[in-house]
């Protein structure tokens, strides 16, 4: 038997979703039954510093089924989506020696979309260039990188995050240097095979539930002491890692730039504002099936059959 054929025998369960659509609880549920172990696929869970305003699992989740790729660098390392594919990818390939079916679970789109499909490499950036579009944001403002971006990249822009400064001058340099659109270098013309089988579902819930569970898990992260850990992190609000709902919000107040109640409306703003980003690009990248987070019997036989 070929190696290639050996790892086709294996599955990779994909669970994805919005934040607060109860990704983890249904990955340790089908983990449990189907006796695997979790991958994560969270570009801020992988922190070690992080834990209330990422949500993580807790330690009780986390030690009833085996995960990976949480808590494993700091803050400080300027951790890519590039070494995410190289390191899950040897991961995998180590645990399927013993094992044949995995779960990754994450709401990181550009994370998953590395295992599935692998990444194309950017080009290197000069400094001059991206200092040229920070003086464009300072002189002109945020609304003239967008009208940019969307005339060198509307399918880009429809999905880009548009508060996300450093984001968009990142997209714009790589397509100036590049002279294509930043589009190309996160869809591939044809997709590479994959060594393995992957049975994709994506968790919705109705957008009232949603922003409810959204709600109440902001309240929650605050009961838990999100204001105190972001107080601890506040020294390294500079770092890109930091750059993350939950913590800037509160940088803001620790500076004096808005009050604590507006913090906290605004922590629950652009959180619903990310879900809505995450759905966008989920929809518009994979071949999912649907599933209710409570569908957990479901889900599970569905597993099954894609396992025949």
């Amino acid at each position: 038997m070929s190696n290639t054929h050996y790892i086709k025998n294996k599955f990779v369960v994909l669970i994805a979703g919005p934040t607060a659509v109860g990704k983890s609880h249904v990955a340790i549920h089908l983990a449990s039954l189907l006796n695997a172990e979790i991958f994560s696929a969270d570009s801020r869970q992988i922190f070690k510093e992080m834990d209330i305003g990422t949500a993580k699992p807790s330690i009780e989740e986390l030690a009833s089924v085996k995960h990976h790729f949480i808590n494993n660098v700091s803050i400080e390392d300027n951790y890519s989506v590039g070494r995410y594919e190289s390191e899950i990818r040897q991961a995998l390939e180590l645990y399927f020696v013993d094992h044949d079916i995995a779960i990754v679970c994450g709401g990181t789109g550009l994370y998953i979309k590395a295992l599935t499909d692998g990444i194309d490499y950017f080009p290197d950036i000069p400094l001059q260039v991206v200092e040229d579009y920070n003086l464009k944001l300072e002189n002109e403002g945020l609304g003239a990188l967008l009208a940019e971006l969307e005339m060198l990249d509307p399918k880009y822009y429809t999905i880009v995050d548009k508060h996300n400064s450093r984001r968009i001058i990142r997209a714009l340099s790589v397509i100036k240097v590049s002279g294509t659109s930043y589009t190309a270098f996160l869809v591939k013309e044809s997709k590479q095979e994959s060594p393995y089988n992957f049975i994709p579902i994506l968790l919705e819930l109705p957008r009232n539930i949603l922003y409810d569970r959204i709600n109440q898990r902001v309240d929650l992260m605050l009961g838990l002491g999100l204001e105190d850990e972001a107080k601890q992190l506040y020294p390294k609000r500079h770092l890109r890692a930091l750059d993350t709902v939950g913590y800037r919000e509160f940088f803001d107040y620790f500076e004096h730039k808005t009050d604590y109640n507006t913090a906290l409306e605004m922590i629950k703003q652009n959180s619903r504002r990310y879900a809505k980003r995450q759905m966008t690009w989920f929809r518009k990248y994979g071949d999912w099936t649907i599933f209710s987070p409570d569908d957990l019997g479901a889900m599970l036989q569905f597993i099954l059959e894609k396992r025949q």
